[in-house]
């Protein structure tokens, strides 16, 4: 008898808790790989050409070469104190979207170097206007006046 309801239990078929771990498993992978998708289809966005010819990404590295010469060691001081509440995954690439903002600023006001005002205004500009708290909670940290600012703030 004994042998027979062991015989029994065992041609049942997979237990439950396996079907569930992998029920449980494969859709964490589907999550993941979607997760993944959004970011590489944004990222494919950015290098798609505009009406100009050139992608949103080339418009960057132009404008950080061509400001690399206005940058002094206070200006990336300031810029690194600026990013630091951006997760260390992404930050190198928000440094440079915004480092390519602020390059741009200080190219169009044709300015001698890179100046904090420079970068403040390319921080404000670069970012979501959902960042901005981060960068008020910042400036008032280390006690910058960014009224002159607000106007950018609020666009």
């Amino acid at each position: 008898m004994l042998k027979h309801s062991l015989a029994y239990s065992l041609s049942n078929g997979p237990s439950n808790l396996f079907l569930n771990s992998i029920v449980f498993w494969a859709f964490l992978l589907l999550g993941m790989m979607c997760i993944g998708g959004f970011f590489m289809f944004r990222k494919f966005l950015k290098v798609l050409p505009k009406a100009d010819g050139r992608s949103k990404l080339d418009w960057q590295n132009h404008w950080v070469e061509s400001s690399r010469h206005l940058w002094t060691e206070d200006a990336k001081a300031f810029l690194d104190q600026l990013v630091q509440p951006v997760p260390s995954a992404f930050r190198d690439i928000a440094k440079h979207s915004i480092a390519a903002e602020i390059g741009r600023i200080a190219l169009e006001d044709q300015a001698s170097e890179v100046t904090r005002d420079h970068c403040i205004k390319g921080y404000i500009v670069a970012t979501p206007k959902r960042d901005n708290k981060f960068l008020v909670r910042f400036l008032e940290k280390n006690q910058i006046d960014y009224q002159p600012y607000k106007h950018l703030m609020n666009k």
